[in-house]
Order: structure tokens, then C-alpha cells, then sequence
């Protein structure tokens, strides 16, 4: 691995959701920029240049100039990110046709970045480098809230073998014995649709209080016993499919719904359904108080691992010729069904799926790309039409990390990078 030189000194230290905020409006500012560069090239055929490839075992690895990206293009981001230009960025891993054509991991020294930060060990201590962003020295990364894409992909398995009827169903259907402050007719007409496209209609609010302030909702949530109990407990806002508010409050109830309608954990559904049918045998769940597991932002897979899943959206939801998720799944959790998520923004370009976002909508000659994206700069990210998946790992949570545009980058250099070899 490369090692990088990175250097810390003491300063304030931002809270998440803030840094969040304004990442986000820096990157759809920064997006509708560089979606004017990248005009499709049409479809790409995973099976042009070679057979269907399923790396249930392990990807093979082509060069760039095989799958027809342009090398050198490739070869200059690496180089940035080696040089620390991006910020803390861990990992670059790009596939194209089913092939690795660029893999590269950075070393970087997070007990030193974090040296001047709270150190205090627990798992939801963003700065101990026990938990963040690597887990405990091994080679398994934090995705944070691509946590919530994964587990989406679960409720869509549930669906197919019918443990979930549909996303139709009444969400509260599922809580029938727990009893919960604040009653409103409105909780019992919310849907698992609703959950999915967070327009689940509860009051809250993760972003725009400090993290360590008693009005920021995740915060809140992360210090309880019982989080579920404290999003059940929640007054509604708003009438359920109305109003997209991004609520991980809201993620964590599906651990539950997995749970009730299946009798597992969703570590163990997952174990059993996804994981193992992709070959991914290394992984850690963070779990709650109560013993579920985390589906708001508890998951680390290798990157290699996490581009398995990006890639099984890429072929509609089927690995190895078995059908993994229900017909139509995939076009159905990337399609906008919250079309801007950011109104107040006039900028915005941010779509919303099943727990993925939608960053191009694909119109207007611009490629269609949609990913799951977590806090610090987790990303797993799609290009249907170029059969390309993208995966980038970061850590750019203290003050003098830059906020690196990352699926920016994606599009406007790799996506770009595509059909231009020299």
C-alpha cells in the first residue's frame, strides 16, 4: 500500500451533520458542473471484450486499455489522492465489464490525524481509529450510511421470498406489541415505501444542530437504550409519502421489520441471502444496545466486497444466473420517486430511490448514475450504460480535511475516461 504523509493539527472539530450539509450542497453545486462533460457513449455490454464474469470468488483484473477507459486518466487521480489533493481518501477501486482496471488503497495514519480529537472508545466515536475509519487494524471500512443500500437490498430479498408482502404493506404492522409516545393516526397509514424513500413523515432533524446538541435527532439516537423505541416514540411532521427529511432514525426501523418478518437478525438474513450467495465472508455489523444490528450506518465490507453489491444492481438484481432480488427491484430503488431532495437548493441534482441516491437522472445527454453513499466519503456507485462500478472509501471528518466531490469525480474523469483511450 502507499503511504501518505498526513499531518493534524488541534482545531475545532465539526460536527457530522453540519459537514454533511454543506458536502452536500458543495456537490450539487459541483455536479451540475461536471455532468455537462460526459455525454454517453451508449450501452456497454459486460460480455464485450470477454465472457459474463460473476467474481463470486474474486474479480479478474483487465487493464484499463482492454475495457476501454483511458489509463492515463486513471493514472492522474491515483496520483492525486496519493498526493492527499482529494483529502483523506483510503480507496479507489474501478470495474468495468466485471474487471478490476484500477485498485488502490492509501495508507493513511489515523492515530495520528486523530490524535487531537476525543478519544474516548466506543463504537460511536467517529474520531477513535478503533472504530473509524478502519475496524480494529484489519482491512474491513466503515460505510456508514451505504449501510442503508445494503440493507434496502435485503428488504427487497424479504419481498422475494415472500416474508415481506410488499412495500405496500403498513410499516406499523410490524411493532403491533410496542406501545409509543405520541399516537397519530398518520403512523398507521405510513408504508415500507415511505420508510424506503425517507418520506416516512416523523419529526427530525440530524443535520442542522451540532452533533453533540441535544437537538440533533441521530445524535440522540445513537446515545439510547432502545432505538427503535426512540423513533416509534417520535410526533409525526408530516403526512407519510409527502416530504423526503433525511432520517437515519427511520433506516433502523427496517433492522426491525427484517427481524419480526423473517425471525433473524438482518447480519444473519444477510449471511445467508446476499453474502454468501456474492462469496463475501468478511464483514462486521456494528450492533445496538438491544442486539440489533445498525442499519442506519453499522456495516464495513473490503472494497473489493462492496463493489459486489454494485454490481448486482448493475445486472438487475442477479448473481451467477440465480435471481437474488425480486424482477424490477433495481429499476424500482433507483428510480427518483423524491426527484430533488434538496428544494430549498436550487442547484440540487439529487435524487432519492430505495435508500440510493439518484446522482444523474439521465436526461438531458447526461449518464445515468446512481450509488449508495455514507458519511466521510463511502461510496459505491453505478454507471449502467458504460458497465461501470466505482467504489471509494474516505475519512473527511476533521476540520482540515478538504470535502472532496468523490461521485463527482467519478463521473467527470472516470465515467468520462470511458471509449477515450489514446
Amino acid at each position: 500500500m502507499t503511504k501518505i504523509n498526513t499531518r493534524w493539527s488541534s482545531g475545532r472539530r465539526e460536527h457530522r451533520g453540519h459537514r454533511a450539509l454543506r458536502q452536500a450542497a458543495k456537490f450539487a453545486l459541483e455536479l451540475a458542473f461536471v455532468l455537462t462533460l460526459s455525454a454517453p457513449l451508449g450501452p456497454a455490454s459486460a460480455q464485450e471484450g470477454g465472457t459474463l464474469v460473476w467474481p463470486t470468488t474474486g474479480w479478474p483484473v483487465a487493464s484499463p486499455s482492454e475495457m476501454g477507459i483511458n489509463a492515463a486518466a486513471l493514472e492522474q487521480l491515483d496520483a492525486e489522492f496519493r498526493a492527499g489533493d482529494h483529502g483523506n481518501v483510503d480507496a479507489m477501486l474501478v470495474i468495468r465489464r466485471g474487471r478490476v482496471v484500477a485498485d488502490h488503497l492509501y495508507e493513511l495514519n489515523y492515530e495520528q490525524i486523530s490524535a487531537d480529537t476525543d478519544r474516548s472508545r466506543h463504537q460511536y466515536n467517529y474520531y477513535h481509529p478503533d472504530w473509524h475509519p478502519y475496524l480494529k487494524g484489519s482491512d474491513l471500512h466503515t460505510l456508514q450510511s451505504v449501510t442503508k443500500s445494503v440493507t434496502s437490498a435485503l428488504i427487497g430479498i424479504a419481498i422475494a421470498r415472500g416474508e415481506i408482502e410488499s412495500t405496500d404493506v403498513h410499516a406499523m404492522s410490524f411493532f403491533f406489541e410496542r406501545q409509543f409516545e405520541n399516537p397519530d393516526g398518520r403512523k398507521s397509514s405510513m408504508t415500507l415505501h415511505d420508510m424506503l424513500t425517507m418520506r416516512a413523515g416523523f419529526a427530525w432533524d440530524e443535520w442542522s444542530a451540532p452533533y453533540t446538541s441535544t437537538r440533533n435527532d441521530c445524535a440522540q439516537l445513537e446515545k439510547s437504550d432502545d432505538w427503535v423505541q426512540f423513533v416509534l416514540d417520535k410526533p409525526m411532521a408530516t403526512q407519510p409519502g409527502s416530504t423526503f427529511v433525511y432520517n437515519s432514525g427511520n433506516s433502523h426501523l427496517l433492522s426491525a421489520i427484517i427481524k419480526e418478518a423473517t425471525g433473524e437478525t438482518i447480519d444473519e438474513y444477510a449471511e445467508r441471502y446476499l453474502f454468501g450467495p456474492l462469496g463475501i465472508t468478511e464483514y462486521h455489523w456494528k450492533k445496538t444496545p438491544k442486539g440489533l444490528p445498525d442499519t442506519e450506518g453499522g456495516l464495513y465490507l473490503k472494497p473489493r466486497d462492496l463493489a459486489k453489491i454494485g454490481y448486482r444492481y448493475l445486472h438487475d438484481g442477479v448473481w451467477a444466473g440465480q435471481r437474488i432480488l425480486p424482477e424490477r427491484w433495481v429499476e424500482r430503488s433507483v428510480r427518483a420517486w423524491v426527484s430533488d431532495t434538496s428544494p430549498r437548493n436550487p442547484n440540487s441534482t439529487l435524487g432519492y430511490g430505495f435508500q440510493w441516491w439518484i446522482i444523474s437522472d439521465g436526461l438531458a445527454g447526461r449518464p445515468f448514475v446512481y450509488g449508495g453513499m455514507g458519511y466521510g466519503g463511502q461510496y459505491v456507485l453505478v454507471a449502467p450504460e458504460y458497465d461501470l462500478v466505482g467504489v471509494f472509501n474516505a475519512w473527511n471528518i476533521f476540520d482540515e480535511s478538504p470535502s472532496p466531490n468523490l461521485p463527482g469525480l467519478f463521473v467527470s474523469r472516470i465515467v468520462s475516461a470511458v471509449g477515450a483511450v489514446e
